[in-house]
């Protein structure tokens, strides 16, 4: 069984068996949850994505590039792609406002983190953070994945991304997948290697319209796969130059996808 397969569904038979019912929150839909919940992996020795279920990777990882490469915060140019994770979101002009890409280009973090860990590769600095307080009520949803947080430690470069919220069935798959293949990324144009990846989340949750989902993705524990590979285009330098197709996986091995309704 793959380490994500394993922490992930730790997590989820601790939420189902000792999570706190929370019938107050944001969405209205009740969810059992969780405080202060840590994944971690050494990404030289797996690259994490759920196998007891099919994870949209290229879904994720468009996402992610759309974020931080595009910096947009314009929901068309994922349904271009075919993505849809953000309709529910989307204002009359077609973005989400002041969050996410926005925040990352207002701010100019990814060309800031880059020349920092170029330059400085011991500094103690190297944050990303999309929570930042003056945007927040100009985006239609506050971001959940917010903090990045770098360190390099020999020829290793590692990564802490915190949550304020996590969707355990839905969102978090996408961030725990996504993420890693941004510190991938990073490490590939600074010239170092993936390291560790820490994932914290404030508030785990499954949502009381997804605990069948859940249920069923337990029965699948003891027939995961093994992790599948990431592999990266070797002859992009340039963070910027980056597409969706210089980034697969390679042998990934799953079990059907399972569908559960998003709160909005």
């Amino acid at each position: 069984m793959s380490s994500a397969d394993k922490q992930y569904l730790n997590l989820v038979k601790d939420i189902l068996d000792i999570g706190f019912y929370e019938n107050q929150n944001r969405t209205g839909v009740p969810t059992y949850k969780l405080p202060h919940r840590i994944f971690q992996f050494d990404l030289q020795k797996e690259f994490p994505i759920l196998t007891t279920k099919f994870v949209a990777f290229k879904t994720a990882v468009k996402e992610l590039l759309w974020i931080y490469k595009d910096q947009s915060n314009d929901v068309r140019k994922l349904q271009e792609q075919n993505v849809h994770i953000w309709d529910e979101w989307m204002k009359e002009d077609g973005t989400i406002g002041t969050a996410y890409g926005w925040v990352v280009k207002e701010y100019n973090q990814i060309d800031t983190l880059i020349e920092g860990i170029k330059k400085d590769p011991q500094g103690r600095r190297h944050i990303m953070s999309l929570w930042q307080i003056p945007h927040l009520d100009g985006g239609t949803l506050h971001p959940c994945a917010f903090l990045t947080m770098w360190d390099v430690t020999g020829d290793r470069l590692n990564c802490m991304l915190v949550q304020r919220s996590g969707d355990v069935p839905l969102g978090v798959p996408f961030n725990m997948t996504q993420y890693a293949v941004l510190v991938h990324l990073i490490a590939h144009v600074t010239g170092y290697k993936p390291g560790l990846f820490t994932h914290v989340i404030n508030n785990a949750h499954v949502y009381e319209n997804q605990v069948e989902g859940m249920k069923l993705q337990l029965t699948r524990e003891n027939e995961a796969y093994d992790a599948p590979q990431l592999w990266i285009n070797p002859e992009i330098k340039n963070f910027y130059d980056f597409t969706i197709e210089d980034i697969k996986l390679v042998d990934y091995k799953h079990h059907p996808a399972i569908k559960m309704e998003v709160a909005v």
